[in-house]
């Protein structure tokens, strides 16, 4: 009993330290793939919001309320990419197995996103600032809310355009009944941006008065007000 015939091959078992790391490699690359759900469909909410933020740009002095409900919309999920995509730089500087495979992006683009987020956190301080800055200090706000926004859009540019396929191939995989079960936590990963939004809607709700309050204490009006149609 328990002894194997001369000659005969013992079945070859799985070591209990392979099946472990078949394990690992399959966590790591769940978490790594949830990461970057979550890092694309925030992106396209980001998109669309700044694609509506632009447009207010047009006539800003009129739509200057507008302007900054969406300002302030956009800071919450703003700061959940940032923190996504720090999390996925840090584990992957940091030597994690998953996130090695999966490799860095493109140099360029690896450089450009820290820059986009010194840019971006510039760009949304500054202009909040704006709201509640007094007469001595708007001059210097309005130039570091307009030259980050200039130097943001080139850099978001040629971010977007480098992402374009991967964001459109992640963000919608939460919502597809196929692939969204192939990685669990999508309704965490959709309440999560929700939740993001909500925030900013309220942010954007409690601020909007200030920018009646701006354009009222602005005499002569902005320069701002250039960009668009003539003040009231």
């Amino acid at each position: 009993m328990g002894h194997f015939a001369p000659g005969v091959a013992r079945p070859k078992a799985t070591l209990p330290s392979e099946e472990a790391e078949r394990r690992e490699r399959v966590r790591g690359a769940i978490g790594v793939e949830a990461n970057a759900r979550l890092t694309g469909m925030t992106a396209v909410a980001l998109l669309v919001l700044l694609a509506a933020e632009g447009l207010t740009i047009l006539r800003i002095w009129p739509l200057l309320g507008v302007h900054v409900f969406i300002g302030m919309l956009l800071v919450p999920p703003v700061l959940l990419k940032i923190g996504t995509t720090t999390y996925r730089f840090l584990r992957y500087y940091s030597g994690h197995p998953a996130y090695r495979r999966k490799g860095p992006p493109p140099g360029l683009l690896r450089l450009l996103g820290p820059v986009i987020v010194v840019l971006s956190i510039v760009m949304l301080g500054t202009g909040i600032e704006l709201l509640f800055a007094g007469p001595s200090l708007r001059p210097s706000m309005l130039f570091l809310h307009q030259a980050s926004f200039v130097m943001w859009f080139i850099a978001m540019t040629v971010h977007v355009l480098g992402h374009i396929v991967e964001t459109t191939n992640l963000a919608p995989r939460d919502f597809y009944a196929r692939t969204r079960r192939q990685v669990r936590g999508a309704g965490l990963r959709q309440w999560t941006l929700a939740a993001a939004l909500a925030v900013g809607f309220l942010l954007g709700s409690l601020l909007f008065t200030r920018a009646t309050t701006y354009r009222n204490t602005v005499n002569p009006p902005h320069p701002t007000a250039a960009l668009g149609a003539k003040a009231p």
